[in-house]
């Protein structure tokens, strides 16, 4: 059944506004699990009801109201059993959204605030990035284990200790004082990292793309960005977003088939977006010593100042990789260094780097190893092998459009030999 577009519109509504909802409550009441639960409810709630009858004219207090309804339900019923907490119990029922909805200044987001605040250092960096995806970027946490490259019931018990943790901390809910705002940073940086990278190409489902969370990503970096405008790596993140989210529109066709990189119509890419991440790594890259998030961002910008994709500079690229490999032991890193290497060596050579993966047990199901081997078969000329690998990673991916993708390449290559 097709949806329609006032149930597009509400799941957008609700995509944007539960975090601040989450702040909310959380702020109020100091109990993270149980105020996710209440607020869970609540969007329930609201995608049942507002298709129908529209969304109220607040829709955020509509939501508060509902959260801290069930709020005061959970506390009465542990008041019941604990015979304690019965005050805040009534008074929260009390209270109307009108009152208890604070609007905040882009500095006072509660979406911000409830960043910084699962960032914790109460937290392992690991936890701190996956409670902050769940609660501020609406993953599940099959999206989440699939990007730490972890199974799924591990990462639920990871989630469930971080709500823990957050509890029996007893942190005020607030945005952190500059110095520790500067500690948590890394944690915070990479959680957006994530959250975009899940948006920009979705692991799972019919579509390759999710904009609410790239667009929600892009949206959270600028805020951080003006609380710390001076930090190279925020204005290396912003930009490396900038830079990748300007090809959204050539990355598929209208039939929403995914269209690789070199095939794009680059007339379709966003040049003001472009313009604005080259000019904010342009302005940061003198500062002094560079990031991570800076290296992808030349590398990105890269490929969206050239004009055709035969002309691409990928000496330039190989450079910026070899840099970027030397700082992270991540093997995503290692993946397009090796496609780089291929395009500047030759297939053998990017083959002969893709073996220090094999054994990595952060990619022993991950799709990617096997369609960037098929890639770099294919170059070499293996075609038996090259289809191999690309059914190979068809059959571990759980996007729709890049399994379709993938097994275009194997049925193309199977008709030729």
């Amino acid at each position: 059944m097709t949806r329609q577009p006032l149930d597009v519109a509400v799941d957008h509504l609700l995509r944007e506004l539960t975090p601040q909802v989450l702040g909310i409550v959380v702020r109020r009441f100091r109990d993270f699990a149980a105020a996710e639960d209440a607020v869970q409810e609540a969007s329930l709630a609201a995608a049942m009801q507002w298709p129908r009858e529209g969304p109220p004219d607040n829709p955020r207090a509509w939501l508060t109201q509902v959260a801290f309804r069930r709020m005061a339900d959970h506390i009465r019923a542990e008041s019941a059993r604990r015979r304690r907490e019965s005050e805040v119990a009534m008074e929260a029922a009390a209270h109307e959204p009108e009152s208890t909805v604070v609007e905040t200044t882009p500095q006072e987001d509660d979406t911000l605030v409830l960043l910084f605040m699962c960032c914790h250092p109460a937290l392992t960096p690991a936890s701190a990035i996956a409670l902050t995806l769940r609660a501020v970027g609406g993953l599940t946490t099959a999206e989440i284990a699939h990007a730490f490259l972890v199974p799924e019931p591990t990462m639920a018990q990871r989630i469930s200790r971080a709500k823990q943790s957050i509890k029996s901390s007893g942190i005020p809910f607030q945005l952190p004082a500059a110095e520790e705002r500067g500690q948590r940073l890394r944690a915070v940086l990479h959680v957006l990292y994530l959250i975009f990278n899940e948006g920009y190409t979705s692991s799972a489902g019919p579509d390759l793309r999710r904009a609410d969370l790239s667009q929600e990503a892009m949206r959270l970096t600028r805020i951080v960005r003006n609380l710390q405008p001076d930090h190279a790596e925020v204005a290396g993140l912003l930009a490396l977003m900038l830079l990748t989210d300007a090809r959204r529109l050539a990355r598929t066709s209208d039939g929403g088939e995914l269209i690789p990189l070199t095939q794009q119509d680059r007339a379709l890419w966003d040049r003001q977006q472009i313009a604005e991440g080259v000019a904010l790594l342009s302005a940061t890259l003198p500062k002094g010593s560079v990031g991570p998030y800076q290296l992808q961002a030349a590398i990105a910008a890269v490929h969206d100042e050239t004009a055709r994709a035969e002309d691409t500079d990928w000496p330039q690229i190989l450079a910026l990789y070899d840099l970027l490999k030397r700082m992270s032991d991540n093997p995503m890193v290692t993946l397009n260094h090796a496609i780089a290497a291929a395009m500047v060596h030759g297939a053998t050579k990017g083959l002969e780097l893709l073996d220090a993966l094999k054994g990595d047990a952060r990619l022993a199901d991950h799709h990617r190893l096997d369609a960037v081997r098929a890639h770099l078969l294919e170059l070499a000329g293996d075609r038996e092998g090259a289809i191999r690998h690309y059914r190979a990673a068809a059959g571990k991916t759980g996007s729709l459009p890049e399994r379709n993708y993938l097994l275009t390449q194997a049925a193309r290559l199977s008709s030729e030999l």
